[in-house]
């Protein structure tokens, strides 16, 4: 059973090209980091502000799609680490069916954060970074 996670902290420095983002589980103490590429810090720091750009991000555009083809996020899922890489989900709900769509964990993030949409982990992934 999937755990859910919550965005707890974004850390950009401008002296590195790798920044993070850590997560906490909702309803306990657990929490890891995940690093991430800056341009993704920034969509996911951006969003969370809620600052628009003057012309669609890349996420911006993902979102505007799935939003014009009648879908929603539903929520999120990291669901494998492997080799120090993780793998995560974005579900999807268009037409009454639910898609699921490999994603980097970081482009799934800065692409729901903008919704709060639920972010999940897995337990053996939790268990393997804990």
């Amino acid at each position: 059973m999937p755990i859910q996670m919550e965005l707890n902290r974004i850390i950009i420095s401008e002296m590195r090209q790798e920044q993070l983002i850590v997560l906490r589980e909702v309803d306990g103490e657990r929490n890891f980091p995940i690093v991430i590429e800056s341009a993704q810090a920034i969509a996911i720091d951006r969003r969370l502000r809620g600052i628009p750009p003057q012309r669609p991000m890349t996420h911006d555009l993902l979102s505007n799609i799935i939003e014009q083809l009648g879908g929603v996020i539903d929520h999120i899922e990291i669901n494998d680490l492997k080799d120090h890489t993780f793998f995560a989900q974005i579900f999807l709900r268009q037409n009454g069916r639910m898609i699921s769509v490999d994603s980097r964990p970081s482009d799934a993030i800065a692409l729901g954060i903008a919704t709060t949409v639920p972010i999940f982990v897995a337990e053996h992934v939790l268990n393997a970074v804990g």
